[in-house]
């Protein structure tokens, strides 16, 4: 069949649950046996979020293919268990930076650029471009209805139906009833001012997914589609769950595939769905009998959007583990005004360092992996984590007083330095300390080979791996011997012996670091095998305390 559009906005105000919704969506249409790829169109002027601050927008997802893209795209991989692709993430910026480049080389042919038909067939192209034979293909646009960067991609959306015909476009709007405690009311008023908005740019939407703390009445349903002009059963209630991962089944019941299926013409059932998967994690979510606490060290304090794929691999783990974990975020800056470590650690079992940028924060995770390494706790660095780790093993245990890394200090005992060359796609790939900011790490994922009789070989029981990377810096190895010596190893490496993933410490009972992300390749039902090791691993400390 001809590939179905379904285009995803939402209203009222931001952080509704776009992405999870589409998520979602894509899901119930997979299990009904459905090729199905989703799509991100974020209307900021950004090239892409790689240099954005992960306060402001959460965690940089990075795909296999090297793409920095929004966190979106994780959800998407974790709830289709499939691949996104770098060409599956675009952005206003991008959007506007190929128009301007194709008018430099005079493709336009000497026309006036503008923004329709100019910059509206540049992102109609996307929606469009590099398809697999998919069934149906999810398109979420970022940000709200009202939004002045939004406007253009909201009228390419509306031309892209028009082209395909209706019947094989849908829009589904994604809003907000609030609840005033006051008068102990859900308020329609705002969704419908959100799809009027909408109705303004052209866009009759098909469904609405009303975010709300409460369920709404038969009334307040009649009401949405009297004044939305949108008909009862596509008006879906959306409630709040305590874990995302009991969506589908949410969604499941509600009949919004169905309801899909209906609006473009499908029997549903000649594609019955297999819900099983989704019902038995939901009741594994629920019936979790030992409880681990992991510290996060991190600087960005609590901002789980931050670290968005970090805090759902650890979950999908404890889930396999069958452990109630409990993530208790410590604060860098607060651990290097204080020597009283015990206050913050003595009830934890496992400290993991994650990656970041930056100096700021640095002396309190390095503090949290000096406590871990001689108090025995298990412990794990990914990417500046496994950095962070080497400089201090390098100070505290070797004795090279000033180890560091040239992204902060030189001179100094650079036991991390600049990556300024290495092989990327069969080419080599050079940066320098001018290089632009944006899109000049090594990203995507590279082979790695694992030493044998090694804690990394007993993890991932093979000897090659392939795992994503995002970093522009690298272990020294003109220092390894050194660490040798202490006990500390380089056990994974790339395949040409050149650049350290990963390392531990053989005298400790787990104390891992590596060089890349594998919390990008975990899913709820394949968990990433380190942070199944890990939390087993903190899981006997805990036993043994």
């Amino acid at each position: 069949m001809m590939a179905k559009f379904i285009f995803v906005t939402g209203g009222v105000v931001s952080s509704l649950g776009k992405g999870m919704s589409a998520a979602t969506i894509g899901a119930l249409l997979k299990a009904r046996g459905f090729k199905v790829r989703i799509r991100k169109l974020d209307p900021y002027l950004n090239i892409d979020p790689g240099t954005m601050s992960p306060l402001q927008h959460g965690e940089v997802y990075v795909t296999e293919d090297g793409a920095e893209t929004d966190l979106d795209l994780g959800h998407y991989e974790r709830f289709l268990s499939q691949n996104s692709h770098s060409s599956d993430s675009i952005s206003g910026g991008k959007i506007y930076y190929n128009v301007l480049m194709k008018e430099r080389r005079g493709d336009y042919l000497g026309a006036t650029v503008q923004m329709i038909p100019n910059v509206t067939d540049e992102i109609k192209e996307f929606i469009s471009s590099g398809m697999l034979g998919e069934d149906f293909v999810i398109c979420e646009v970022g940000g709200t209805v009202g939004d002045i960067e939004s406007l253009v991609f909201l009228e390419a959306i509306r031309q892209y139906a028009n082209d395909i015909g209706r019947r094989n476009a849908m829009f589904i709007h994604v809003t907000l009833l609030p609840y005033i405690d006051k008068v102990k009311e859900l308020k329609t008023k705002p969704t419908q001012h959100s799809v009027k908005n909408l109705l303004e740019k052209g866009i009759q939407a098909d469904m609405l997914l009303c975010r709300s703390t409460k369920p709404f009445s038969e009334g307040e349903r009649e009401k949405l589609a009297l004044f939305c002009n949108i008909e009862r059963s596509n008006i879906i209630p959306a409630i709040d769950v305590d874990s995302v991962y009991k969506l589908p089944e949410l969604y499941y019941t509600a009949g919004v595939d169905q309801r899909v299926l209906e609006h473009f013409n499908i029997k549903s059932e000649d594609y019955v769905p297999d819900m099983n998967k989704w019902e038995e994690l939901a009741k594994k979510i629920d019936s979790l009998k030992d409880k681990v606490n992991i510290a996060l060290v991190v600087k960005y304090g609590d901002a789980s959007d931050a670290y968005k794929s970090l805090n759902e691999a650890l979950h999908h783990s404890a889930w396999a583990e069958n452990l109630d974990i409990n993530i208790k975020w410590i604060n860098t800056e607060t651990l290097e005004n204080t020597d009283d470590m015990d206050s913050f650690f003595r009830d934890v079992t496992g400290i993991i360092v994650p990656g970041g940028f930056g100096e700021r924060g640095t002396v309190g995770k390095m503090k949290g992996i000096s406590y871990a390494r001689v108090s025995n706790i298990p412990y794990f660095g990914i990417c500046f984590g496994l950095q962070l780790a080497v400089i201090e093993f390098a100070r505290n245990v070797v004795g090279i007083k000033d180890a560091n890394t040239t992204e902060f200090e030189h001179p100094c005992s650079p036991v991390i330095s600049l990556m300024t060359e290495w092989i990327s796609k069969g080419e080599i790939e050079k940066r320098s300390q001018d290089s632009d900011k944006g899109g000049t790490l090594r990203l995507g994922s590279y082979p790695c080979r694992i030493v044998e009789n090694t804690l990394a070989h007993s993890i991932y029981n093979t000897e090659f791996i392939h795992e994503r990377h995002r970093h522009r810096y690298e272990m020294n190895t003109n220092y390894e011997a050194a660490y040798a010596e202490k006990g500390l190893h380089v056990t994974g490496r790339s395949p040409d012996g050149v650049l350290p993933e990963i390392i531990e410490l053989k005298t400790h009972p787990f104390f891992l670091g590596v060089q890349f992300h594998p919390e990008f390749k975990s899913t709820p039902f394949k968990p990433h095998p380190i942070f199944s090791n890990f939390l087993r691993a903190a899981k006997r400390a805990e036993k043994q305390k």
